[in-house]
């Protein structure tokens, strides 16, 4: 199997950081190849703007998606987005590790999905959810957060259950044609200055994380994905059919 990380923090010492070694690590024990984009080590450039575009097809105005299309059908896309493409047509399993910034991803790893998922390519009217350029292809979402467990209720004050606050993400995913798993939550991630633990408790308490983690990789096969709608589903207004 062939897995890539996309791995978003910009301390290659923290946490995260652990967590995807730990992937890799894991991965490659059961004989599979993994390879890394590390957004930030990267400087992976999150913004979509016109200077990525040589060949532009309006030079008065820049329609994104209009660019992209072109780009792609002239092989003309920027290196980075080439780069990235590749390694996600090559992976059977995508992961995605990243803190929960804001109640969402950062924005880098936002921007990656702006610039990587290709309008014309990697998808287009016809080509999308259950009919995606990615379908027979995993996904999961490894997400890191300072509060506890506990919080992420309805109306807890983690904001809401995890699968909720991610929910958008994982529909992208899903709308690119992935078949995605319930994203993997790690909890009170923090400086040892700001956890309310003492420091021997938060260090068996990561410790404890990373070895859930190894151990949900290990089981990946056993998880249900995510239930989410397709085309036979909706009416032709895109609505639910009754």
């Amino acid at each position: 199997m062939n897995v890539l990380i996309v791995y978003c923090h910009p301390e290659a010492k923290s946490f995260n950081g652990s967590l995807k070694d730990v992937a890799k690590e894991t991965f490659e024990s059961l004989g599979d190849t993994v390879e890394v984009s590390d957004l930030y080590g990267e400087n992976f450039d999150p913004v979509e703007k016109a200077e990525h575009y040589k060949n532009r097809i309006d030079l008065n105005k820049f329609d994104p998606l209009s660019e992209q299309r072109n780009a792609y059908k002239t092989d003309t896309l920027p290196d980075d987005v080439k780069k990235e493409i590749e390694k996600i047509k090559k992976c059977d399993l995508l992961i995605l590790q990243f803190p929960m910034w804001w109640h969402q991803q950062p924005a880098m790893l936002k921007g990656w999905f702006d610039r990587v998922f290709v309008s014309g390519g990697l998808y287009t009217s016809k080509m999308r959810y259950d009919k995606g350029y990615f379908k027979g292809k995993r996904a999961i979402c490894s997400v890191t957060s300072g509060a506890p467990k506990t919080t992420f209720t309805e109306n807890g004050r983690g904001g809401g259950e995890i699968e909720v606050l991610l929910r958008s993400m994982n529909f992208s995913l899903h709308y690119m044609g992935f078949t995605v798993f319930p994203p993997f939550l790690s909890t009170e991630i923090q400086n040892k200055g700001f956890t309310y633990m003492s420091e021997d408790k938060f260090d068996l308490h990561l410790k404890t994380s990373i070895k859930r983690w190894e151990e949900h990789l290990k089981n990946l096969d056993k998880e249900e994905p995510l239930k989410f709608s397709g085309w036979s589903d909706w009416n032709e207004l895109g609505m639910e059919k009754e």
